[in-house]
């Protein structure tokens, strides 16, 4: 089988074999696929690809497993399926002549431009290794779904305004506390949790994204958390990235660019007091960080 990376634009394909339909921009794709539809979606999905953004799929169904990384994974009935960025998905075993599922493909840009609160989630379980697929009880099916029917309906058939984005912001916002909160409920102890008594590595990896939750809005130099964790910026950098896949200097960026889209939108305060907030030395040297790692400039954020 081949592999495709594909974006937002490519994902919309799916408009061709599903029962409801509807495109949010380029931030996110909502579909259903009910009896009838999947025939011509097993043709077009029996193919490994990899979506950059973040992938929800809510089975109710007809997928009886499904291929992420390369591992196959059971589905039972009434499951959610999520993935981050970038993973490897295809097709398993399917009955597509009776396949029942909704599908919501979300943009990594709109991920980083939602309002997440940092205090809330630990960055620690960005990387974790926890289970793609959750079982589900008859309650929480219908919580997912009404989720995912009212950012349809918001995304159905309306110009996208600064209204309109606002609720699909906080819609889908709160579609992922609940994701998470369901998990939570549902999971044991991660692996990481389970080994990290045998594996120091793994114990420095902890305590250095704990450390970025508490001290980012003050402290950007990778030198400063490896003091912390009493050894060196050089071998910090080197668990961090055989780890998590991303540089120590990755994450505690990622988490200064969530934390000033927060304050942007949502606290009130200028720019300049935002800049002093997240301990940058002037509004100018905030905005070229700012610009560097979003495209945008603070102003220009806060506009759209």
């Amino acid at each position: 089988m081949t592999q495709r990376v594909v974006g937002i634009s490519h994902i919309a394909n799916i408009k061709s074999f599903s029962t409801d339909f509807s495109s949010f921009g380029k931030d996110y794709v909502f579909s259903r696929i009910t009896p009838g539809t999947g025939n011509k979606a097993g043709a077009i999905l029996d193919n490994h690809w990899r979506f950059d953004g973040m992938t929800v799929i809510l089975a109710l169904k007809g997928i009886n497993t499904i291929n992420i990384n390369m591992e196959s994974i059971d589905v039972s009935p009434n499951s959610a399926i999520i993935t981050g960025p970038n993973a490897i998905i295809s097709t398993g075993e399917v009955d597509w002549e009776n396949v029942e599922a909704y599908t919501l493909f979300i943009s990594k840009e709109f991920m980083m431009d939602i309002n997440l609160d940092v205090n809330v989630i630990n960055v620690r379980q960005q990387f974790q290794k926890r289970k793609p697929v959750v079982s589900l009880t008859d309650d929480e099916t219908m919580l997912l779904r009404r989720y995912l029917e009212l950012l349809h309906l918001n995304a159905k058939g309306r110009e996208v305004s600064l209204y309109v984005k606002s609720i699909a912001r906080n819609l889908i916002s709160a579609l992922i506390y609940e994701i998470m909160e369901i998990a939570a409920n549902h999971d044991g102890p991660s692996e990481e949790e389970n080994e990290r008594g045998k594996s120091r590595r793994l114990g420095y990896v902890h305590d250095f994204l704990q450390l970025v939750n508490i001290y980012h809005t003050k402290e950007r130099s990778v030198g400063f958390y490896a003091d912390k964790l009493y050894i060196s910026p050089k071998y910090l950098s080197l668990i961090i990235k055989e780890s998590t896949g991303k540089s120590a200097a990755q994450w505690i960026d990622e988490c200064v660019i969530l934390e000033a889209k927060n304050l942007l939108r949502f606290s009130g305060k200028n720019i300049q007091q935002i800049a002093y907030e997240l301990n940058f030395s002037n509004q100018s040297s905030f905005g070229k960080f700012f610009k560097h790692l979003t495209g945008m400039s603070p102003t220009e954020f806060q506009r759209s």
